[in-house]
Parts: C-alpha cells; sequence; structure tokens
C-alpha cells in the first residue's frame, strides 16, 4: 500500500506565480480593505464592489499559471497517495495536474448561491456579473469563504490529516485558524515538513526547509521520491 501524503498550502506558494493575498500589505488586498471585499457585511452593504472586487481576482486568477511547486507536487503521485489541502482560492493545484485537492476557504472560479451556499455553479470566463441568479432566483456570489463565515471543509481536511504518514506544509505562516490547526491532526509518527521562504520559532517535530516553495518543494519532492526507489 502507498503510503499516505498530506499537503497544506497556503498564500506562498501562489504567490511565486503572481496572486499576491491580503497579507501582502498590513491588511490591504490589492489596496482594498478585507472588510470591504471579504465579508458578509461588505457583500450586503456593497454586493457591486464586492463582485467587481474578486472578478479582477479571478482574471488574475486565468491569468497566472502554476509554477515548478505546483508541478512537483504530482510527481508525488507516481509512488504515494496524495491529498492536497489548500487555504488558496486559485486553481493552480488543478491545472498543474494534481488530482485529489480540498479547498478549505472555496475557489475562485465557481459562484454560490447567496440563498443556499451548497448550491455552485462553474463560472464561465472571469466576470461574474449581479443580476446572474441561482436556481432558486437568488444573486450568485464567488465561492469563497470569508471572514466571519463558518469553513465548510475543515471537518473533511481534519479527517485527511489524521491519516498522514507524511505532512508537507508549504508558503503558509501557520497563524490562521482553523487551518492552522490541522498540522497537529497528524499522528505523532507522521514525517513532517514545512516549505517556507520566513523562518519561524522551529518546532522538533517539523523539519524546515527555508526556502521559497518553487525551488524548495522540487527539492523535498525529488528526496521522498528517491526514499521510495
Amino acid at each position: 500500500m502507498r503510503k499516505k501524503i498530506v499537503v497544506l498550502t497556503g498564500a506562498g506558494i501562489s504567490a511565486e506565480s503572481g496572486l499576491k493575498t491580503f497579507r501582502d500589505a498590513g491588511g490591504l488586498w490589492e489596496g482594498y480593505s478585507v472588510y470591504d471585499v471579504a465579508t458578509p457585511e461588505a457583500w450586503k452593504r456593497d454586493p457591486e464592489l464586492v463582485q467587481q472586487f474578486y472578478n479582477e481576482r479571478r482574471k488574475a486568477v486565468l491569468e497566472a499559471s502554476p509554477n515548478a511547486a505546483h508541478q512537483a507536487l504530482v510527481k508525488l503521485e507516481a509512488k504515494f497517495d496524495v491529498s492536497v489541502i489548500t487555504q488558496n482560492i486559485d486553481d493552480l493545484h488543478e491545472r498543474a495536474g494534481s488530482s485529489d485537492v480540498v479547498h478549505l476557504h472555496g475557489i475562485i472560479t465557481k459562484s454560490q448561491s447567496d440563498k443556499k451556499p451548497e448550491l455552485t455553479y462553474d463560472i464561465e470566463g472571469w466576470e461574474l456579473r449581479m443580476g446572474e441568479l441561482c436556481e432558486l432566483g437568488s444573486q450568485l456570489r464567488p465561492h469563497v469563504v470569508w471572514f466571519g463565515e463558518a469553513v465548510p471543509m475543515i471537518e473533511i481536511a481534519a479527517q485527511i490529516c489524521c491519516k498522514a504518514e507524511i505532512l508537507i506544509v508549504i508558503g503558509t505562516s501557520l497563524q490562521v485558524y482553523p487551518a492552522a490547526g490541522l498540522v497537529d491532526l497528524a499522528p505523532g509518527n507522521a514525517l513532517k515538513f514545512l516549505v517556507d521562504v520566513n523562518s519561524r520559532p522551529a518546532r522538533q517535530d517539523i523539519e524546515e526547509i527555508i526556502e521559497c516553495a518553487s525551488t524548495g518543494v522540487p527539492k523535498l519532492v525529488q528526496r521522498l521520491l528517491d526514499s521510495e526507489a
């Protein structure tokens, strides 16, 4: 039976494909306060602004390409059972070829019903317009988990992490909960790696690789593949 690898990815892996996050500039996301574009209250207050903001982000995602880190993770599937759990709302893992991806915070290439979030739809192109409705007649909004909303996939992600024999954390500060708590759900005997360009207080149970994702991940992937040769 192939070993189970669980990969937890954050903003750092997508940043190398040119995608910025609100954490890049003290709570601003492309010049916007997150409270103006990434909360349920913002949507109620100014849905046109929120829709425009995510249309611009979606356009940027569609113009971006998977980088060497995304591509390297796909290679692990040749010898391991791999699940990717991402905090990112882009689809770069899927476009690189990863076959099992769980999106904790939704995915920007889909829309959801304002009335019933479980109703989701693929978006054609980059623009979601006001007046586009779900089958219940409610306005469609981005399929993104906003601040103050529940994280519906967290329980599934937790179950996956409990099965990890190898855990790889990439490009995340491990400061955003509940996602950060997933690391501690991996079994105590699991091998744990952190690939991130920013150093932080060391944990004895995690091997730190202080490199950017596009260089550190391919090296780690090759090392793991060689260990199964």
